[in-house]
């Protein structure tokens, strides 16, 4: 039960960290070596315990396991309490995210490590002659409960319970194992140190699952949250966050004004290259469904959305005004359902799956890329947003590489403006046959903003594509790629 209740929360941890620093390589990365840094040091304090007689051995293991579930159950009020203070302190990513991953799971895995080593010592002394077997059972006892552990957090406690209520389950367990141990050493429970501890733990871990998530929905992708944001409560606007990166913003009564640069741009410069006409498109994406609500209101023809997660739909449709009527919507990865579907061509496919360091990164290879351009009519047009540093561009020139490795056009633009040093910038490449028929555009992002498409100059000077590696399904570093060097 412990080797389970410890792979929970590993599991849970990295769903816990993402409302902060979103879900990467660079997220699992750091919440794995730290778990296993705590269990390492558990490990080699329980080898000590074990030396101990069997009696005082699980006592002290019992004490240490209701440890456990005291650290487990503060550890969403750790994390909440430590994350401001570590991202605004740390200019390294890396460096943060393994601040906070520390910070709230070290311990927990430090006291979840230590009754291995002394249980499997009392096996082996009870077991006598057949020390060997009994050693071996106690491993693959352990290692059935970490498969227990994972796939329960994946299939069953998270999506069905969230995050905080599963950490809550996992201080039960402990909690119930350290009573267990109690009762084995003959020691009395009725003792009020030990159970006052456990009620604490238990207390505190379901108060956690009551008040401190941060997820307006948890669901089997993300933490979504919503946000009010309306400067007139008359006249709602509200914000969607999934994990820590916003998604989308829309307003009740004007469904056609964007509230961010990349959907204005999106919006805009697709509906330029059909010269206002009637065309079909394509998200890869949905969010709150801004641009294709948009559409849907200017009547410009069949629209198929490609969002992963129902939940976020259904969110949109609940929040965000959005009638599912004028829609396909497909919930599955919008590579599948563009592969899936080869009869199928578009005028517009828009990419909007790109946010921050949490990418997709087979969403933006040559054989994704040559997946778009076999799905586009003749003439159709391909849209996608990336956000790099002004200073750096690594992504933003990887991208453009492998797009231009399949289209004859690629095109970037962003707002018409100076960038501002070390702030990211919002880019949206657009890839098609022939190069749009305008340079320039001003739509309102909410307010009147003019966006223009880089002159040919800027790919030759300032981005060094040609010595770029094409992104491919076997190769796409795109974390590191977005990662701001200092």
């Amino acid at each position: 039960m412990v080797s389970a209740s410890s792979l929970v929360v590993e599991i849970v941890a990295g769903r816990m960290l993402a409302p902060y620093v979103g879900m990467s390589l660079y997220t699992w990365t750091s919440v794995i070596a730290v778990v296993l840094a705590g269990f390492s040091a558990g490990h080699w304090w329980g080898g000590r315990i074990a030396e101990k007689e069997m009696r005082p051995a699980l006592v002290h293991t019992a004490w240490l396991l209701l440890a456990a579930a005291l650290t487990t159950s503060v550890a969403l009020l750790v994390l909440r309490t430590i994350s401001g203070p570590i991202l605004n302190a740390s200019d390294d990513y890396l460096v943060a995210i393994t601040l906070l991953s520390a910070g709230a799971f070290f311990l927990p895995s430090l006291f979840a490590g230590v009754p291995a080593p002394v249980l499997a010592q009392i096996a082996v002394t009870i077991a006598g002659e057949k020390s060997g077997r009994a050693l071996g059972a106690m491993f693959a006892a352990g290692a059935l409960g970490a498969i227990g552990g994972t796939l329960l957090a994946g299939f069953l406690f998270i999506p069905w319970l969230g995050t905080a209520l599963t950490l809550a389950i996992v201080c039960v367990s402990y909690v119930a194992v350290a009573a267990t141990l109690f009762l084995l050493a003959g020691s009395s429970l009725r003792s009020l140190p030990p159970m006052a501890l456990a009620v604490i733990a238990l207390g505190l871990g379901f108060y956690s699952a009551g008040r401190l998530s941060p997820c307006t929905k948890e669901s089997n992708y993300y933490c979504i949250r919503v946000i009010d944001v309306s400067a007139d409560p008359e006249k709602p606007v509200r914000r969607m966050v999934l994990d820590h990166l916003s998604h989308g913003t829309s307003s009740r009564d004007f469904p056609q004004i964007m509230f961010s640069e990349f959907t204005a741009m999106l919006d805009g410069i697709a509906r330029n290259r059909m010269e206002g006409g009637g065309f079909s498109s394509f998200f890869i994406g949905g969010g709150t469904y801004s641009v294709p609500r948009a559409w849907i209101n200017r009547e410009t023809g069949p629209i198929t959305v490609a969002e992963i997660d129902p939940d976020v739909t259904q969110i949109a449709i609940r929040d965000f005004w959005l009638d599912p009527t004028g829609l396909r919507i497909l919930h599955e990865d919008a590579r599948r359902a563009l592969l899936m579907r080869p009869e199928e061509k578009y005028d517009v496919v828009i990419g909007d799956a790109f946010g921050d360091i949490a990418v997709p990164s087979h969403l933006i290879t040559s054989e994704f890329f040559q997946l778009v351009r076999s799905r586009l009519a003749p003439d159709g047009v391909y849209l996608m947003n990336v956000v790099d540093f002004p200073g750096q561009l690594n992504a933003l020139s990887a991208i453009y590489a492998t797009l231009r490795s399949v289209f004859p056009s690629v095109e970037i633009w962003t707002r018409a403006a100076p960038p501002i040093p070390d702030e990211q910038t919002v880019f949206v490449l657009v890839a098609a046959d022939q190069p749009s028929g305008i340079s320039t555009l001003e739509t309102l992002a909410p307010d009147p903003t003019r966006f223009a498409a880089f002159a040919d100059s800027f790919y030759d000077d300032v981005l060094d594509f040609r010595s770029t590696r094409i992104l491919t399904d076997d190769y796409a570093p795109i974390d590191r790629l977005l990662r701001q060097v200092h």
